[in-house]
């Protein structure tokens, strides 16, 4: 039996928003495996945890280029967010960002481009950053999209400076419609991604773990129903079809009006364009996803920084 600590259940209540009598007893059924633990909690409906991102610490900046058919985003990561409204190293990311336009994206290519101005590669001048700022800083991640003939337009959250930010989204429409009707009809879907995160752009894309993981919770909640086998199939498959409407971009309902599917407003899109549209591909980084971090609390992030 593992140990379930204090640590375990906050960590479980913060991922789900259930009580924390519940959380201790969800670790308690399923030997203290977080990942169990959520799903136990949402056969019993006692969290939404498949909408909500696990708490994650990672500080930094993500950065966004576009230009016409094609756009780049890349995550440069630091140890506080103090550095993330350092003037230096907004200049860093914004320069980091060009450079993977230039490189399709391709992170080991923009790490060894020369850094504008300063006859040294984008890591040496990282690494030169580093020891002036005095904080450890990496190149995370980064991605491009772009499309033959259409626009592909970019987007940042919770904004520092132009396109820095804690969220960044590209989105590409591809048409040979209008392209300023376009752009601006981009711009929207990126809002959009950037608020209702969606986890893939088709049904087919949709990771088929991730689909059969949400089977086997709607199928146990069924299944304490007590209704009949072949009701409790369509209760699962009814469930799906809610799921991919939560998850799957062209599936979801568009933000700017709550009601209407994005793949209806893509296929109404032409009309203001002058020709057909196609949503052919999304990109959106949140600033240390995936990452764990040990939390600190402000006022020691400020006696670290005090001390440098």
């Amino acid at each position: 039996m593992a140990e379930i600590t204090a640590a375990l259940v906050k960590e479980l209540r913060e991922k789900t928003g259930a009580g924390m009598m519940d959380c201790k007893k969800a670790l308690n059924e399923v030997q203290g495996d977080i990942e169990k633990a959520i799903d136990w909690l949402r056969t019993k409906g006692l969290s939404a945890a498949s909408k909500k991102a696990g708490r994650v610490a990672a500080e930094g900046l993500v950065g966004v280029a576009a230009n016409g058919t094609k756009g780049a985003v890349i995550e440069v990561n630091a140890e506080t967010d103090f550095v993330g409204r350092n003037d230096q190293f907004q200049k860093f990311v914004a320069a980091a960002a060009k450079l993977a336009l230039d490189n399709g994206g391709d992170l080991a290519k923009v790490a060894a481009a020369p850094f504008p101005g300063t006859g040294r590669d984008v890591q040496g001048e990282l690494t030169n950053l580093i020891a002036t700022i005095g904080e450890n800083m990496s190149l995370r991640r980064s991605a491009s999209l772009s499309v033959s003939d259409g626009v592909v337009v970019a987007y940042t959250h919770n904004a520092v400076a132009p396109d820095l930010g804690k969220i960044g989204v590209l989105v590409a429409l591809e048409s040979t419609g209008d392209k300023t009707k376009l752009a601006a009809l981009a711009k929207q879907f990126a809002m959009h991604v950037a608020a209702a995160s969606p986890q893939s752009l088709t049904v087919a894309e949709l990771d088929p773990a991730l689909i059969e993981r949400e089977r086997a919770v709607l199928a146990e909640k069924a299944g304490q129903s007590g209704k009949a086998a072949d009701i409790i199939a369509k209760m699962v498959e009814g469930g799906l079809r809610k799921f991919h409407q939560e998850v799957v971009l062209l599936e979801q309902a568009f933000v700017m009006d709550g009601k209407t599917k994005i793949s209806k407003v893509v296929e109404e899109a032409a009309k203001q364009v002058g020709a057909p549209v196609n949503l052919t591909g999304y990109l959106r980084f949140a600033l240390g996803e995936g990452i764990e971090k040990k939390s600190e609390d402000f006022a020691a992030e400020v006696a670290a920084q005090l001390k440098k």
